[in-house]
């Protein structure tokens, strides 16, 4: 069993546990940022992380997530970090970004499905 606990503590080993890998360092997305993780954690509908009978973390493998400016967070065991913070593009004046679904979602009200293209 992996244990990942979040934030700055002090942790003493036990005879009978193992360093894997780590410490990691928390993400840290600025204002006007975003950043990719894939195989994010899944989550409940209060934002509680899911974990199993093992208490290890369920992760949504294939997906990606993006996540924008907030608190710092860590990357549980499994997630990957595949875009680090990157400021966000800014559309110009009397210009529109043409987007593409890449599969079926619900936008606020409005169902999309893959291949759909709006402005």
């Amino acid at each position: 069993r992996t244990e990942g606990p979040p934030g700055p503590r002090t942790q003493a080993r036990q005879e009978h546990e193992l360093k894997v890998f780590g410490p990691e360092e928390m993400v840290l997305v600025p204002p006007r940022h975003y950043c990719i993780v894939q195989n994010p954690v899944k989550r409940d509908d209060k934002g509680e992380v899911i974990t199993n009978k093992q208490d290890q973390v369920q992760l949504a493998y294939g997906e990606e997530e993006i996540r924008t400016e907030g608190p710092p967070f860590p990357l549980y065991p499994g997630e990957v970090l595949k875009l680090p913070p990157t400021p966000l593009s800014i559309v110009p004046p009397q210009t529109a970004l043409r987007l593409e679904a890449i599969r079926d979602l619900d936008d606020k009200g409005t169902h999309r499905s893959a291949g759909d293209e709006w402005l």
